[in-house]
């Protein structure tokens, strides 16, 4: 048995969970907060057989392609007085971060 730890971004998750549970595997979500852009996150926790993990990487890469995105800087956390001007920069955000761990031992209670 093996959990993908899979984290994506709040506007992918939606499609993923539910392209994942159309497939037949199941699925829990939750809730985090990334860091760089201290934008919302979804964490996908997904156990499937030794098997089947590629199926799941690949249902993935399939709905959470990266792609680009103009955002606005942040302001500076100091107590400068002096004034701040935020400028657009093109960001790539989307993808996924996913881990594949070894379930030594699964216990259903």
């Amino acid at each position: 048995m093996k959990l993908v730890i899979t984290i994506v971004q709040d506007d992918d998750a939606l499609d993923l969970v539910d392209e994942i549970t159309e497939k037949g595997f199941r699925v829990t979500k939750l809730a985090t907060t990334g860091g760089f852009l201290k934008s919302g996150n979804t964490t996908l926790l997904i156990g499937v057989e030794k098997e089947k993990v590629e199926s799941v990487i690949g249902i993935i890469k399939e709905v959470c392609g990266k792609r680009k995105e103009i955002v606005t800087t942040p302001a500076p956390i100091s107590e400068s007085s002096g004034m701040f001007v935020p400028y657009p920069i093109e960001i790539e955000v989307g993808g996924a971060t996913v881990f594949v761990v070894d379930v030594d031992k699964f216990v259903k209670i």
